[in-house]
């Protein structure tokens, strides 16, 4: 799709058309050659063949119909590699730690099932047909959204990704990544609750700009760069509210200051999902021609994203939320005090001693 079909008198199949396609006409080419040169003809049709491109889809140029769809997996051969070079450096990095220290030693089982239902979400959304299917519906395109920022991002950062790919690094680049350990360091105030929410939160309000998201639409470089903001951005604010351990919330005095970053950036996300949902006119120009073959027309497209952003977003942050307090619950040593007379301070911080436990039995690589 997105490509114009040469004339009879041109030279070549484009993507926009199957295979049979291609074979049908290089066959009736072949038909009307003369005999000297039709062996040749023919092997050189069958090469072509051989080689005539599937059909590829790129929110550039026209998007996918739904009968096109079942063939759009894996479009983007950059965003599919990185995918699989991130699910084989981990699975590496935590047979060798398991290999060294034992099963579920650094990375514990818990941490290991996030990652992969992280990069299993990450997968979705970059390379399955939801991904061809955003150049088409705008509720498509923010639900790919929503899996990077609000599922994967989160249960990538629970799977304590930096313990195992250390681990998958030869032993030769152990100096060099403590290096780069060390300068990263100096962009520890990123880390901050504080700092981390609004980053993110500049992120998704600026590529929400009608004319930045159109961009987005048009342009491969801007799509690329709007999903590593996403992204990127998304995994600085999880990492800052949920800590790098997996096992359990980091140890942080902060802990209320997390729990209030969840709470504002629920309620801006669902913001901006209700204006989208309210808007009275479409926002993005692309989606006014593409929605009609889908059985939406614009608005109502339009209306299921800003649900799909305002909805599911919020459940994912008071899970969160929830998931930290239970976390904290959990590792209170209440002892026979009864709950009414164990200060909410007290009970909130208790976890020091178990966390710090913790910290000093993680496994580096050597």
């Amino acid at each position: 799709m997105g490509m114009m079909r040469r004339d009879r008198n041109g030279g070549i199949c484009t993507a926009g058309f199957l295979r049979r396609d291609c074979a049908g006409e290089l066959s009736a080419r072949s038909r009307r050659t003369s005999p000297a040169v039709k062996g040749p003809a023919v092997s050189a049709a069958a090469l072509a063949i051989s080689f005539c491109p599937r059909p590829a889809f790129a929110h550039p140029g026209r998007p996918p119909a739904p009968h096109d769809l079942a063939a759009s997996w894996a479009t983007e051969p950059f965003a599919v590699a990185a995918v699989l070079a991130l699910g084989l450096a981990y699975a590496w990095g935590l047979w060798r730690l398991y290999r060294r220290a034992g099963a579920w030693r650094g990375v514990t089982r818990g941490a290991a099932v996030a990652f992969a239902l992280g990069w299993l979400a990450l997968a979705v959304a970059l390379a399955s047909p939801l991904h061809p299917l955003g150049s088409a519906l705008f509720a498509a395109h923010m639900a790919q959204h929503e899996l990077l920022m609000v599922v994967a991002a989160p249960l990538l950062v629970l799977g304590r990704p930096l313990v195992a790919l250390a681990w998958a690094l030869p032993r030769a680049a152990h100096r060099a990544a403590a290096g780069v350990a060390r300068a990263a360091h100096a962009l520890r105030a990123l880390a901050d609750p504080w700092v981390a929410a609004a980053v993110h939160g500049v992120a998704v309000w600026a590529w929400h700009a009608p004319a930045l998201y159109s961009l987005a639409l048009r342009s491969e470089v801007a799509h690329a760069a709007q999903h590593a903001s996403f992204l990127g951005t998304a995994l600085l604010f999880w990492w800052a509210v949920l800590g790098g351990r997996g096992s359990g919330p980091r140890r942080n005095d902060a802990l209320g200051a997390r729990l209030l970053v969840l709470f504002l950036t629920a309620l801006h996300t669902g913001a901006l999902g209700a204006l989208i949902t309210f808007a009275l006119r479409p926002l993005i120009p692309a989606y006014l021609t593409t929605t009609a073959p889908w059985g939406f027309t614009p608005l109502e497209d339009q209306q299921l994203a800003g649900l799909v952003m305002w909805i599911p977003g919020g459940v994912a942050y008071v899970a969160a939320a929830l998931w930290l307090i239970a976390g904290v619950l959990r590792e209170t040593p209440l002892g026979s005090q009864p709950l009414g007379t164990v200060p909410l301070g007290d009970a909130l911080g208790a976890h020091a001693s178990s966390s710090a436990r913790a910290a000093r039995a993680s496994v580096s690589p050597s």
